[in-house]
């Protein structure tokens, strides 16, 4: 392996996890068209598969190896931050009557991974790859659900809104160099960021994806959530076949 690949793969594996805000996107502008007899269905079952693969992401990856450079006390203060800071985020934006809840939900997940992306992939480490493809299954059915809730209150065409989605995909890049030149050798900076997100993303999966993705008197759609973290699982277990 040239000095080079590994940044061009780790420019690539970000980007399209990050492509897939914007494809989440064109999916649900294309369910809310073509698909409305079943819009409510579906939505729902989107939502719970992203509740799944953010479960899945917390369980396998970001929980087991945040904790490995940590003592107990200093693990409990940067997963129950990560808590306290979405919920903070919510609180701010509800104060201010803000639409973008999903959206800022997608970026703080994102963000933080895409850091640990880079510092892993630094150092070789074989649960990178199942580290993108779970920022890739999340972001999927995340961009989903903030395109839809952009769509009911903002008067931004389609088109302008796919296009903000692109522009926002470039975020997992640029966050991922950082963490590859400027985190790799710091392994309890990389540890404390997994569990700062980590505990973020476990509030917002109960305080806004899982209230969502229940539908009366259908039952289906919560099998999403089953497939999201089965998916994980999967991977994580052909990363241990591979140690």
């Amino acid at each position: 392996m040239t000095e080079n690949q590994p940044l061009i793969m780790l420019l690539l594996l970000t980007l399209l996890a990050g492509l897939a805000m914007p494809l989440g996107a064109i999916l649900a502008n294309f369910s809310r068209h073509h698909l409305h007899w079943r819009e409510s269905e579906i939505k729902h079952g989107v939502m719970a598969f992203g509740g799944g693969a953010l479960l899945s992401a917390i369980a396998l990856i970001l929980v087991p190896q945040g904790i490995e450079n940590q003592t107990m006390l200093s693990a409990a203060c940067y997963f129950l931050g990560g808590s306290v800071a979405f919920m903070g985020v919510d609180i701010a934006l509800d104060k201010f009557k803000s639409t973008a809840s999903q959206l800022v939900a997608m970026l703080s997940d994102f963000i933080p991974e895409a850091l640990a992306l880079g510092a892993a992939i630094a150092i070789g480490s074989p649960s990178s790859f199942l580290l993108a493809l779970l920022m890739t299954l999340q972001n999927l059915p995340e961009g989903f659900s903030a395109y839809n809730e952009l769509k009911r209150s903002s008067s931004m065409s389609s088109l302008k809104l796919i296009g903000l989605f692109f522009v926002m995909s470039l975020a997992g890049p640029l966050c991922a160099i950082i963490g590859f030149l400027w985190l790799a050798d710091q392994p309890q900076a990389i540890s404390s960021i997994m569990l700062f997100a980590a505990g973020g993303i476990l509030y917002s999966v109960f305080q806004d994806i899982a209230p969502q993705a229940k539908l009366d008197r259908h039952w289906i759609p919560a099998l999403g959530a089953t497939l999201g973290f089965l998916l994980g699982l999967l991977g994580h277990m052909s990363v241990l076949t591979q140690l």
